[in-house]
This record gives structure tokens, C-alpha cells and sequence, in this order.
């Protein structure tokens, strides 16, 4: 049972303390009050003059999928034998001893959104996890949180090269479509079994694009350009999916078109360059621009593109470039947890949740702040400047 007592509340839930405790027990919060209490019995935290929050959400990296230090042997991001691989489960490639691991800690990102990366049109179900458990599978909070795929430059440079679809954006989406309907197919079949029909042989890849179509998990789609965004748009109406798009640089052009269809986005990496074509119009205002339209976001570090600590910096950004500061701090907790379907675990501090709970000595926007203590589900797993920080 800890109590964190003292600190400026930041419940990311509508309402902050600007003196407050939040205290813990199995590792759910069980209150937040105003005030400072100290309940008899109870391991006391103090964080007077510090901010109290809800620990950070990551909505897209591939942590511990492309390990920080080894190349091949720890890059296990892109399976690029075949440009349509639904089945493939991100879960079984990930590394809970990657390096990074550590750094999403020492940045106060207690949950991540990892999975394949955008070579392949479709790459595969992504995961939700903490960063700090005792295993990888305790880790887990919902596998799959979404499908990967994927448009623009990314598939027809892998694949095109070779002279194998696709090669264009049309058999980007042509391939999309057909592994789509291939799925409707299978769901048809597996209807009319539940109806005394008899059962088709079993299909892995099948079986993940139902769970799109059946509207359990969003498509989560890497587009750039708005001509992608659009092509992404069109193909989620014609099936009439749940879609996620990843990346959204040039959003603010279709904001528009993604509020009126009820499209969630996940944007960035808001530091970075433009590393290829498609990112010539990036821009800071994607998120303030989406923000004015009405349409739900999250912000990403893309790790390891950007280094996944920076993810509080990634947000501040955005307010550079006109978002409103709570919207931005929305983005990497309560919106992003929304955005992943796991609002009732984490993203705020609330009674029920589960206690991911960091303590920082300034604004998480502002550079010079130091996250000083990090738990995840109540574990106390970082302190600065203690033994490295890290609880082992």
C-alpha cells in the first residue's frame, strides 16, 4: 500500500489537485483526494512540490521489436518474404531485455503500442503492453490491439525492386482489398457452419482479418501523404472497419474527411526530418489542425525512430505548433488509451485503474525535467539516480 502525498495532481480525468494524494493498493489506484493524507500503516511517497500523473502511452513504436545495439540479429521488424502477412503476432518477437525497455522507463512511458513495421501492405497484429512485468506475457494488455498495414513508399520500395507487387500505390490497395475480401470470404463460411454447415479448414491469416471485419480490432494503416490517407479512408468505408491511421503527416489536409468518417489517428514522429518523399509536407500543426476538426489522436515516437524516452518532448512539440497543452498531454494518456480501447485500465489516475503513476520535477514538456519515479500496476520499477534507476 503506497501513498503519494503532497504533489500537484495531474488526474488527466477532468479534475487536478493542486496539492493532492493518490493512494494505492494491489496495484490499483483506490483514491485521489485533495490534500495530504497519510493513512496509518501505509509506505509514504512524499512528492511535495512535484507533479503527480498518469504514466505515459506510446501508441506506436516497435520496441522490442528492433532492438536498441544489434542489427540483424535483433531486428526482427519487417518479414519481407511476402507482402501480405496478417498472421504474423508481434508478441512473438518481442524482447522484454531490449534496451529500450529501460529508456521508456527513465521517460516515464509505462505502456507502449509495439508491432511490425510498414514494409509489407499487411504486416501483422500489433500489441499493447507495459513496459515493466515480471514476464512478457504479464506484460500484455491486449493482443492484438489492431492490425498493421500499410500504403504509400514503404511496400512498393520493398517490394517493387524485385519486380513483385506491389509496385505501384494502386496494388498497394489492390492487394489490401483482396486479402480483405478473401477474409469476408472465410467469415461467410464460417457463418454458415455456426448454422450446421460444415466448417473450412482452418486459416491463420483468415482468422486475423475477421477479427477486422467483425470490427474487434481496427486496420491500423502507415500513411504519410494525404492521397494515402484518403486511399485508406475509401477502403475502410467499402468494408466498413474500425481504422487507425498511423503516422498522419499530412492529416491536416484531410482533417476534414477523417473527422466526418469517424477516423482515429496516430501521429508522428513529430522530431524528425524529411527522411523520404512522402514526408515533404510534414508539418507541427498536424495535431492542432486535427484537434480543431474534431478527431481522436494519439502522439508516437515511431521508437526507434525517435528514442522512445523523448515521447513527452514529442508532445510539447505540438503545442509548438498550436495545440492546446491539455490536448497534448491527452495525447500520450487518456486520449491514446481511448484510442486503444483500454480506458477503463490506464491513461488517468482514478479509483479502479491500474497504478501507473509517474512523479516529475517540472512539466513533462518542458526539457529540463527529470521523471524521478516511475510505477507500473504500483511497483515501484524506476527512481532516478538510484542504482541506475532501474527495479530489476
Amino acid at each position: 500500500m503506497i501513498a503519494i502525498t503532497g504533489g500537484k495532481v495531474l488526474t488527466m480525468a477532468g479534475r487536478n489537485y493542486e496539492v493532492g494524494t493518490v493512494l494505492i493498493k494491489d496495484g490499483k489506484i483506490v483514491e485521489v483526494a485533495e490534500g495530504i493524507k497519510k493513512p496509518e500503516g501505509w509506505e509514504i511517497t512524499e512528492a511535495v512540490g512535484m507533479l503527480v500523473m498518469p504514466g505515459f502511452i506510446d501508441a506506436h513504436s516497435h520496441l522490442g521489436i528492433v532492438e536498441e545495439i544489434y542489427r540483424v540479429e535483433g531486428d526482427d521488424c519487417n518479414e519481407i518474404t511476402d507482402p501480405v502477412t496478417p498472421h504474423l503476432r508481434a508478441v512473438d518477437a518481442i524482447n522484454p531485455e531490449d534496451l529500450g525497455f529501460r529508456d521508456a522507463l527513465a521517460g516515464g512511458v509505462t505502456t507502449v503500442v509495439t508491432g511490425p513495421g510498414s514494409a509489407n501492405v499487411i504486416g501483422g497484429e500489433m500489441v499493447a503492453m507495459k513496459t515493466w512485468g515480471p514476464s512478457l506475457d504479464a506484460m500484455i494488455l491486449r493482443s492484438p490491439v489492431g492490425l498493421k498495414a500499410a500504403l504509400g513508399e514503404n511496400p512498393k520500395r520493398t517490394y517493387g525492386s524485385r519486380e513483385k507487387a506491389p509496385l505501384t500505390r494502386m496494388a498497394s490497395a489492390a492487394l489490401l482489398r483482396e486479402a480483405l475480401a478473401k477474409g469476408q470470404d472465410y467469415l461467410r463460411k464460417l457463418e454458415k457452419a455456426g448454422a450446421g454447415g460444415d466448417p473450412p479448414d482452418r486459416d491463420l491469416k483468415m482468422e486475423s482479418l475477421v477479427r477486422v471485419l467483425k470490427g474487434e480490432i481496427p486496420l491500423r494503416v502507415h500513411c504519410h501523404r494525404a492521397d494515402d490517407i484518403l486511399t485508406a479512408i475509401r477502403i475502410a468505408r467499402e468494408f466498413n472497419i474500425k481504422l487507425v491511421v498511423e503516422h498522419c503527416t499530412e492529416g491536416y489536409k484531410v482533417a476534414g474527411d477523417l473527422a466526418g468518417y469517424g477516423v482515429k489517428a496516430v501521429i508522428g514522429p513529430v522530431i524528425g526530418n524529411r527522411a523520404k518523399v512522402e514526408l515533404q509536407g510534414i508539418s507541427l500543426k498536424t495535431a492542432s489542425v486535427l484537434a480543431g476538426a474534431g478527431v481522436d489522436f494519439a502522439i508516437m515516437t515511431d521508437h526507434p525512430v525517435v528514442p522512445i524516452q523523448y515521447l513527452g518532448i514529442s508532445a510539447g512539440l505540438t503545442v509548438r505548433g498550436g495545440l492546446d497543452e491539455e490536448k497534448a498531454l491527452q495525447a500520450i494518456t487518456s486520449g491514446a488509451a481511448g484510442i486503444l480501447g483500454l480506458e477503463h485500465r490506464i491513461g488517468s489516475l482514478e479509483p479502479g485503474k491500474d497504478a501507473d503513476v509517474i512523479i516529475v520535477d517540472g512539466h513533462p514538456f518542458d526539457v529540463r525535467s527529470r521523471v524521478l519515479k516511475v510505477m507500473v500496476s504500483g511497483h515501484i520499477v524506476y527512481q532516478f539516480g538510484d542504482n541506475r534507476g532501474f527495479k530489476q
